[in-house]
Order: structure tokens, then C-alpha cells, then sequence
């Protein structure tokens, strides 16, 4: 018998869909019957993430904005007249990748910006501009993707380890607030992920040892696959996840256990 994710009739938006985690989520969604916005802020990867799930007889349609501008993303947010699951995927230091990974005290705020700006802001500004027309509908669904660093901490990466807490901080709020609006809102926190970002890495054989030493820290020792956080993801989203709100979901390979 097949699954019945009762999504044929939503709309759901993920933003930094054009590549990685957020385009197997889009995937899966799409597959699922949910009609899916593929945010970006590079338009071109968002149209292929859009073309593939409609050739694949999906709905998507692709929308271009910078999740750190509240400005852009009302208005994209005000031109679809609202989405019913929002999962917030844009995430590391925006246009800039990953930054550079350095001893906090050797960094400055410019540095610690990039990190907010899209890891706590960009989730903020989604979260602003989806919430009015969810609280008026009595449903919705919010996701963010967060990290394994918010919840254990990793050296070189305070910044964007507060940023990230401060999303699942932050999500738990709002989950109090809105959930008398049967609007759910949970993150996902992720270990390694091996995505067109870290490739090079992962498939440079001169950092084999790296990749045992790193990967030695995890029960299932590989690092994850877009795949992995699209499960839990389209399980968060479907009408049928009702009474999961506020929590914060490892996927990590069990580099970390949550009881």
C-alpha cells in the first residue's frame, strides 16, 4: 500500500533549493503531490530544481530571493499568496559558502554576521512573512534545517554555532505561540553532509585520512546523503505529524544521541 501524505493539496516552500539538501527535500515534497516553490538565490540552479520535478510530472514553480532580505522575501512570499509548509534550508554564510573556519578570537564581526544574517535572520524573515497567512488558514507547517554544532558545539565555528541554536531556539517560541493554529514547527539538526558544497573534499583521495578520521566519530560511518534529512523532513510536513512540535530531530549518523 502506498503512503498517503496528504500534500496534494499544499504548497510547500524551501528555500536554498537549488542544489544539496534542499534540492532532494524539494524532490521528495514534489514526489509526495506537494506543489513546491524552489527558492534560490542564484535563479538558474532554482529553474533546473524546478524543471527536473515537473519533468518528472511534479508542480514546482522557482522564485529567486535572498532569505537574509525581508524586503525580498515578503514580497516573493506575498506574489505566491502564501505557502502552508515552509521549510527553511538556506543556511551556512549565504553567497560566501561555508567562510572560513578560524579560532574565534582571530575573527571579527564582520565575520560573525554572514552567519546570522542567513542561519538565524533568514530563518526570522521566513518564518515573518509565511506566519499571517498560516494563522489565517488554522494550518501550517515549519521546518528548519539546523546542525549537529548547535546542540554539541564544534572548535573554529562558534558563530555559526550560536546562529544555528539561536534558529531552534527560536523555533521553539514560535512553536508556543502558534500551535493553538494547528501550525507545527520543528528543525532537523544535521551532522557532515556530503553536497556539491563539500564534493571536492569527499572525493579528493589526498584526504582520505580526513575522511576516516572524521567519519570514525560516527556510528554509520559515511557522511550523510540529501536523501537522509528528506525522509523526516516530508514526515514533519504531512498533515499527520500533528502532535510533533518544538522538538529539534538529530540526523546525524549517530555522531550525537538525543534521548
Amino acid at each position: 500500500m502506498a503512503i498517503d501524505f496528504g500534500l496534494d493539496d499544499k504548497r510547500a516552500l524551501v528555500t536554498g533549493a537549488g542544489q544539496g539538501v534542499g534540492r532532494g527535500i524539494a524532490l521528495l515534497l514534489a514526489e509526495a503531490g506537494a506543489e513546491v516553490v524552489v527558492n534560490d538565490f542564484v535563479l538558474a540552479r532554482a529553474e533546473e530544481v524546478a524543471a527536473e520535478i515537473v519533468g518528472a510530472g511534479g508542480r514546482a514553480v522557482p522564485v529567486q530571493f535572498d532569505v537574509s532580505d525581508l524586503t525580498q522575501v515578503r514580497a516573493a512570499v506575498d506574489a505566491l499568496g502564501g505557502v502552508d509548509v515552509l521549510v527553511n534550508n538556506a543556511g551556512n554564510a549565504g553567497s560566501d559558502g561555508f567562510g572560513t573556519l578560524a579560532a574565534f578570537h582571530t575573527t571579527t564581526p564582520d565575520d560573525w554576521h554572514k552567519y546570522f544574517a542567513v542561519n538565524l535572520y533568514g530563518v526570522m524573515n521566513c518564518v515573518h512573512s509565511v506566519l499571517p497567512s498560516m494563522i489565517e488558514s488554522k494550518w501550517g507547517r515549519i521546518i528548519t534545517i539546523v546542525s549537529d554544532a548547535a546542540r554539541v558545539g564544534e572548535s573554529h565555528m562558534a558563530a555559526y554555532c550560536a546562529a544555528k541554536a539561536g534558529a531552534a531556539g527560536f523555533s521553539r517560541g514560535i512553536a508556543l505561540e502558534v500551535g493553538r493554529h494547528d501550525i507545527t514547527v520543528n528543525c532537523i539538526a544535521l551532522g557532515t553532509m556530503r553536497t556539491p558544497v563539500s564534493e571536492a573534499f569527499w572525493s579528493d583521495p589526498a584526504f582520505e585520512d580526513r575522511h576516516k578520521s572524521m567519519l570514525s566519530k560516527y556510528a554509520v560511518r559515511r557522511p550523510g546523503d540529501p536523501a537522509d534529512p528528506a525522509w523526516i523532513t516530508l514526515s514533519l510536513a504531512s498533515p499527520r505529524s500533528a502532535w510533533v512540535t518544538g522538538q529539534t530531530i538529530p540526523v546525524n549518523g549517530g555522531y550525537s544521541f538525543a534521548m
